[in-house]
């Protein structure tokens, strides 16, 4: 396995320039200890080299190293997904499909089901994480006004709630972002309730649809934002906000409430993995082979 002081861009280039080292390495992330039958549990096997199966010795059951995870079915080259996995762990910009397209000199459709199939990857991973301690929580909507529609809190942009757990020192540890068909307390409330840990601080603006969040078992603070008088009051929650509009509308130029979802599940996967900027390519490889394959229609219906 890579280590967090490992790899780098030379290194990586030249340990998975072939499909068979690709290959290798995803039977390590998959089965750390050894095969192990995904049927029966059993760990003697031999390997169909033609069909690049593994076969159980006792249940006869095949399997290989991309079946159950999101590169299942795949007809792009492992060393293909790899530099896609690397380039989209490394680059802090979110990497766009027209980029990719280009850069693997893949069609445009195939770069950008192939970068979805990663986000997902990312989002089922991201469902795992919960805040806790001083959590900063606020609303904030992403995409263009329609010709003639509202601003503010009446726009008809995309809803979307924000949550930032701080240090004692009230530095930004991890980030949650949630895209909401509405905001009022009950979507407030779902969202503390699935995302941060009870008896959390959370601190938040006046906004009523915050009021019942000390009901629900948080210590909730809230204030009245005035950046004037308090720059420190919601500081590192409105700076996400704008680090996430900045990568929608200027990496990927917009994009429809549809899939909006998974690119801030990348950014908050990438965001909250900030501190292993040398082992996020390993980390990002083990999410995509533990999270299933989402079909192409499902995308585009």
């Amino acid at each position: 396995m890579i280590t967090s002081n490992e790899i780098s861009f030379f290194e990586f280039k030249n340990r998975f320039d072939n499909e068979d080292a690709c290959h290798e390495y995803l039977f390590k992330v998959r089965w750390p200890n050894g095969y192990i039958c995904p049927k029966c549990d059993n760990k003697s096997f031999y390997y169909i080299n033609k069909r690049n199966l593994y076969q159980c010795c006792s249940c006869r059951y095949q399997t290989s190293v991309t079946v159950g995870t999101v590169l299942e079915k795949t007809h792009i080259s492992l060393e293909k997904w790899f530099w896609a996995i690397y380039l989209v762990s490394t680059d802090k910009r979110g990497y766009s499909a027209m980029a990719l397209h280009r850069e693997l000199q893949i069609s445009y459709k195939t770069a950008w089901y192939l970068l979805h199939r990663i986000r997902t990857a990312m989002f089922d991973r991201e469902l795992d994480y919960i805040l806790s301690g001083f959590v900063e929580i606020d609303d904030a909507y992403i995409g263009s006004v329609d010709e003639g529609g509202k601003r503010g809190r009446g726009t008809d942009k995309t809803k979307i709630v924000v949550g930032i757990s701080l240090d004692d020192k009230k530095r930004p540890q991890f980030l949650k972002i949630e895209v909401v068909d509405n905001l009022d307390s009950d979507v407030i409330n779902g969202f503390a309730g699935f995302n941060i840990k009870s008896g959390s601080t959370i601190s938040t603006d006046a906004y009523t649809i915050y009021n019942q969040l000390n009901s629900e078992g948080y210590d909730h603070r809230p204030k009245i934002f005035n950046q004037k008088v308090d720059k420190e009051h919601l500081k590192w929650v409105h700076t996400i906000v704008s680090n996430a509009k900045a990568l929608v509308n200027g990496t990927h130029h917009g994009l429809d409430k549809k899939h909006l979802q998974l690119y801030l599940s990348e950014f908050c996967f990438r965001f909250n993995r900030r501190f292993y900027p040398k082992n996020i390519f390993n980390r990002l490889i083990f999410s995509c082979v533990n999270s299933e394959k989402i079909a192409y229609a499902e995308l585009t219906t």
